[in-house]
């Protein structure tokens, strides 16, 4: 658990749930110990309910990140409690559950959606071969569903070129997504090479907000 994040929820000041679990191995993942289905940092919900009622009136919204979230079953309890001490709810997800997703979103004010790559890099760079078709799924239900919402790509040059980079904005604005996030990719460089930003200029001409995120 973070007490406190201006970042992990536009617009609120925010504490973040980190769930334990995720079926993909990026190589560039941030959180590796919260692959395991099970971890040795547990904090009992009792504990995080005890900290969240304290803090009513002082914090806006819960964020439920990972790992992926949508792997635990006591997902939608858990919002519909932070929800009924009057927090908003965002979640962080790779979107491989699009039916679970589904399910969720109406009791979410904000999800960030990780698309990893274009749909024939996903088995590369997620290191499984699972989830690709489920993740565009996901999309298409995020969109239609109305919530607030940014999609995000973790890129490095090493990962795929620059022109796949590209073309996955096109993919991006032909289903409708109009807030996009290009974030640092974190890898050694000495084994992957130097990290450099993609041409922004190029990609924001597809979609109507593109940002650069720095790690």
């Amino acid at each position: 658990m973070t007490p406190l994040t201006t970042i992990d929820f536009p617009g609120r000041l925010a504490a973040v749930l980190f769930l334990q679990g995720c079926p993909w191995r990026c190589g560039y993942c941030h959180n590796p110990e919260l692959l395991p289905a099970r971890g040795s940092a547990v904090v009992a919900w009792d504990q995080v309910a005890g900290f969240l009622q304290r803090r009513r009136g002082l914090l806006d919204g819960v964020v439920f990140s990972g790992g992926e979230p949508l792997l635990q079953a006591s997902l939608p309890e858990a919002v519909q409690a932070v929800r009924a001490m009057g927090f908003g709810a965002a979640m962080h997800t790779g979107g491989m559950y699009p039916l679970r997703l589904a399910r969720l979103l109406p009791l979410l004010d904000w999800v960030g959606l990780d698309i990893k790559a274009p749909a024939a890099r996903y088995a590369q760079v997620t290191r499984r071969r699972i989830g690709e078709q489920a993740v565009w799924e996901s999309l298409d239900r995020l969109l239609d569903s109305g919530v607030d919402y940014e999609c995000r790509t973790t890129w490095h040059p090493s990962l795929y070129p620059e022109d796949e980079l590209r073309e996955l904005a096109t993919v991006l604005a032909s289903r409708g997504v109009r807030r996009w996030v290009v974030q640092e990719c974190r890898l050694d460089p000495a084994a992957h090479g130097p990290w450099r930003a993609p041409d922004m200029a190029a990609l924001g001409g597809h979609l109507p907000q593109v940002e650069l995120r720095r790690a």
